[in-house]
């Protein structure tokens, strides 16, 4: 019997270890969980004239010879030496120091413009730092989306235009419906060739199940206080005096959004290309809807060797569900991809 006792302590003291040790885990683990959730992204600078440096000294050690090397870097160092005797020249300092910088962002737009809550991080860092020579250059890409997120992306753009900095918007590949929205507020649209502009309009559309519903004698009540609370719905009957208030609300929110578009840019003519279509590049330079036909890539090139290029990235963290619903989605658009390239090919031959 003691020794049954004297092992029953032992077990007991090891339980009331291990019951600590757990315990003591389970405060650091929240403790660190609460230091995560706090740190919800951070800022991410890369200085891309050194990318771009990089490539051309690459290339150049490629193809270049030995004796062509030699001599370019005896005219680098005779360049160096004369900038040097320059600068001493100079007599005032700060002027001979000061460098223009070109910060670059980049937002990428779904249909809730979920990319401004990086983007407001970013200008935020951006304009604590920002003199009045340098400038701003948002690469842009988004087929438009909800009213309010646009309007909210559109106005964090404008900060930049209050504080007397430059902004410049690209547009590689879309700036559609909510996405022009943003382009104009810059003081400069740049746009590919084939880039798409314009889409000046709005656009609802929503099932209506009731008649099914009644089909199978399933009744729907929606009671509301206020007489347009509720214009259409999916599950009730919608009536013909719902259908003119919705389509009122539909015209109110185009007129907001043409009057957006006039004040920005007085140049173009609103009625003309506030129907809803689009332009390619191309064409959108005719109605005045960009300034100037130019990617980006070369928009940034033409300033490596006369200004800093910042790239500024203000990045989320993602839990464990984010990250396995966008591999989700990046396989679906895999899978997508795949079978219209078959079917594309299947067409050609």
């Amino acid at each position: 019997m003691e020794y049954l006792a004297e092992y029953g302590l032992f077990l007991a003291k090891a339980l009331t270890v291990i019951v600590a040790l757990v315990v003591v885990v389970v405060v650091f683990t929240a403790a660190g969980s609460k230091a995560k959730k706090a740190r919800k992204g951070h800022l991410e600078i890369d200085k891309l004239n050194d990318h771009y440096k990089e490539l051309r000294e690459g290339l150049e050690h490629s193809l270049l010879t030995a004796d062509e090397l030699k001599q370019q870097a005896k005219d680098k160092k005779k360049q160096d030496k004369a900038d040097k005797a320059a600068k001493k020249k100079s007599k005032d300092k700060e002027e001979k120091e000061t460098r223009p910088r070109l910060y670059v962002l980049d937002f990428q737009g779904d249909i809730k413009a979920s990319a401004t809550s990086s983007l407001r991080e970013e200008i935020t860092a951006v304009l604590g730092i920002a003199r009045k020579e340098d400038e701003v250059l948002v690469r842009l890409e988004s087929g438009g989306g909800l009213v309010h997120s646009y309007g909210l992306a559109s106005s964090q753009l404008q900060r930049i235009r209050d504080k007397g900095i430059k902004l410049t918007i690209a547009v590689d590949k879309v700036a559609a419906s909510g996405g022009y929205m943003m382009a104009c507020t810059a003081d400069k649209i740049l746009a590919a060739p084939f880039a798409v502009i314009g889409s000046i309009g709005v656009m609802a559309q929503l099932p209506n199940l009731n008649k099914l519903l009644k089909k199978h004698d399933v009744d729907i009540e929606l009671h509301t206080a206020g007489e347009y609370k509720r214009t259409l719905t999916v599950l009730g009957e919608n009536t013909e005096k719902g259908r003119e208030k919705f389509k009122q609300d539909m015209e109110d929110t185009h007129q907001l959004f043409k009057d957006f578009v006039q004040s920005a840019r007085e140049q173009v003519t609103i009625e003309e290309v506030a129907t809803g279509e689009i332009w390619y590049g191309q064409k959108a330079i005719e109605k005045n809807l960009v300034d100037e036909i130019k990617t980006s890539d070369q928009y940034i090139y033409d300033q490596v060797d006369s200004a800093d290029i910042i790239h500024v990235a203000y990045t989320m963290k993602k839990g464990l569900p984010e990250k396995l619903g966008l591999a989700a989605h990046h396989a679906v658009d895999t899978t997508l991809l795949k079978w219209w390239e078959r079917l594309s090919a299947d067409r050609v031959h």
